[in-house]
């Protein structure tokens, strides 16, 4: 194997385990949350605690390796979700839904630190394997469908408080992404003094119509995802479903998000980047459609499904457009203020979905998302249509 594929392989790994417990706190942060809230509109409480601590933890993680580099920044961002399982089970165990909330707050730092295994890959390959290092890391994400709703559901009931079991295995699972990163070695760039001196203001970085673009598409591919994510398993709770049903739902969710990832990056390859966020656009309005067709198993089974393509498609479509957008020795802050961005909306998402599915429920909450999905059309439509988007297709 080569030191590239070599590289890649454990990134993905790495993005397997840190998915694993991503998708974790997703599938029980809320049922978790509805146990010790004081009121139901703050069952969401924890999820949104995890997506405060990768918000407020980007722009500190991308600065910090750029200086340290990124084994160290990596190591460490897997030593806070060891540390954060820990203290989500204390709080399950002392009935504290604050300290819940800290526990899922450093595991969103464990997040903040781990969105950047996808820019890892391209660092370490060369511009034919670029986009797809960068859709195998993704990939990783598979191994975490299949288990991360498993381990939830495991630990629900295997120590008593219920899901006390399923967080200390969110803290095992983030041990061993420990040792995983141990063996990551993504090479230090070294910037020249002519390219230090050319480096642009973080303003004209973003002000880039393909920067703005590929923002705009993966907020969208985010926000949208992780709104709906977020109230399915209240939503599936209030029509009657037991935990059982909502684990396969949102594994066969993720599976979606992650399985296309095997393909996405030879797709781009062969019909362009701002088709296959077209694609995603249409598949993310496709759930909203068969989220009309019911409240039963098969509609949310189905939606969950295009919902977790349709991001797929959106995110790794945007990601690929920003990688255009920036040089070497600017990197750090263009990347930073994408996650940054992308997960202060995830974090108003999941701090919005409890209300919104408790006061307008969940057909009403996914209408309204059309609006948004229009606005994203739009924009890549102009960029496919200008000038510009002549060079993004060369």
């Amino acid at each position: 194997m080569q030191p590239m594929h070599r590289q890649v392989f454990l990134l993905a790994t790495a993005q397997a385990l840190f998915q694993i417990v991503s998708v974790l706190v997703m599938t029980i942060g809320g049922l978790a949350g509805s146990i010790l809230a004081p009121s139901p509109e703050l069952a969401t409480a924890p999820i949104a605690a995890m997506f405060l601590g990768t918000a407020v933890s980007t722009v500190p993680a991308s600065m910090w390796m750029t200086r340290v580099g990124r084994k160290i920044g990596f190591v460490s961002g897997a030593s806070l979700g060891t540390l954060g399982g820990l203290l989500a089970a204390g709080g399950m165990m002392t009935s504290s839904i604050a300290l819940l909330c800290a526990g899922t707050f450093l595991a969103g730092g464990y997040q903040g630190f781990a969105q950047f295994y996808r820019f890892a890959a391209g660092e370490v390959a060369d511009d034919r394997f670029r986009p797809r290092a960068i859709s195998l890391v993704l990939a990783g994400g598979v191994v975490a469908a299949l288990v991360g709703p498993l381990l939830a559901r495991w630990g629900g009931e295997l120590m008593q408080p219920m899901y006390t079991a399923s967080f200390l295995f969110l803290a095992a699972t983030s041990a061993i992404a420990v040792g995983v990163l141990m063996g990551v070695n993504v090479p230090r760039t070294v910037d020249t003094a002519d390219e230090r001196a050319a480096v642009r203001p973080l303003g004209d970085i973003v002000r880039q119509p393909t920067y703005l673009v590929a923002l705009f598409g993966a907020v969208t591919g985010y926000g949208i995802m992780i709104l709906a994510m977020t109230a399915t398993p209240l939503a599936m709770t209030h029509h009657d479903h037991d935990l059982t049903a909502t684990a396969t739902v949102i594994q066969l969710h993720v599976l979606g998000m992650f399985l296309p990832s095997f393909f996405t990056g030879s797709l781009i390859a062969r019909s362009g980047v701002l088709r296959i966020m077209l694609a995603g656009i249409v598949l993310l309005t496709a759930h909203v459609l068969l989220v009309l067709s019911g409240t039963g198993f098969y509609s949310f089974t189905a939606a969950l499904i295009l919902l977790g393509v349709g991001w797929n498609f959106l995110y790794i479509g945007g990601t690929n457009l920003l990688t255009r957008t920036y040089t070497t020795a600017e990197k750090g802050k263009a990347q930073a203020t994408n996650d940054l961005t992308i997960f202060v909306v995830g974090l108003a998402a999941s701090l919005s979905a409890g209300v919104l599915q408790n006061t307008i429920g969940w057909q009403a909450l996914n209408v309204w998302l059309l609006p948004w999905l229009a606005a994203a059309a739009a924009a890549i439509l102009w960029l496919q249509m200008s000038p510009r988007g002549a060079a993004v297709r060369a």
